[in-house]
């Protein structure tokens, strides 16, 4: 298990990925896969440039880590079991599916997804046991931050939209308001963050 340090140092490559993502039109979202103390593969969003709905920076950096493993000559069935992956944003449903699958160890992500269906939150738990390993998490590393990128985004205008329009004034994404309370509603907490927010440095773990 990464330290505290290490924790953070990935959260912050992850983040600068999620800023670059944005400074391209793609949802803000970064991620990176760290093998043994080193950071081996990375992505970001590229949706909008791929034109294919499933490039999310999960994928990418999947991607990514298989070819880094056929460069290197590792067996990626060795290598997968022991990868940490780091993502900005809490994995939907088909990146966790897809990261269970491949046997992904730990996930540690910054703000949950809050698109109304099962994530990483759901997706790690016993009852799919046939389907793949279970995961741990992480939750709740830098998440203002994260959360703060993704806001960004929807509240602008959408230039790959075919015919773009500014998000009704008041309109919730699932991520405006106190991102605390958001945080904690959706883990089941107090609501006040108190669980995760301790000296600006706060997560859960499940």
């Amino acid at each position: 298990m990464a330290d505290q340090g290490e924790i953070e140092k990935y959260m912050y490559s992850a983040l600068d990925l999620a800023r670059a993502a944005l400074a391209k039109g793609e949802v803000p979202v970064g991620c990176v896969m760290v093998y043994q103390g080193q950071a081996v593969a990375q992505g970001h969003n590229r949706v909008n440039e791929s034109k294919n709905a499933t490039v999310h920076a999960e994928m990418v950096a999947v991607g990514q880590l298989l070819e880094w493993c056929m460069k290197v000559g590792l067996d990626k069935n060795e290598v997968l079991p022991i990868v940490q992956l780091y993502v900005t944003c809490e994995p939907c449903i088909m990146c966790a599916g897809a990261l269970r699958l491949l046997s992904i160890p730990l996930i540690v992500f910054g703000c949950p997804h809050m698109g109304g269906v099962a994530a990483a939150q759901e997706i790690h738990v016993e009852r799919f046991n046939s389907k793949g390993q279970p995961f741990k998490c992480i939750a709740g590393i830098f998440a203002e931050p994260c959360a703060a990128l993704l806001k960004q985004f929807y509240g602008q205008q959408n230039p790959n939209a075919p015919n773009p329009k500014k998000k009704a004034e008041g309109r919730s994404t699932g991520l405006g308001g106190n991102l605390a309370s958001n945080f904690g509603s959706a883990f089941g907490g107090s609501g006040d963050g108190s669980e995760y927010y301790a000296a600006g440095y706060g997560y859960t773990e499940f």
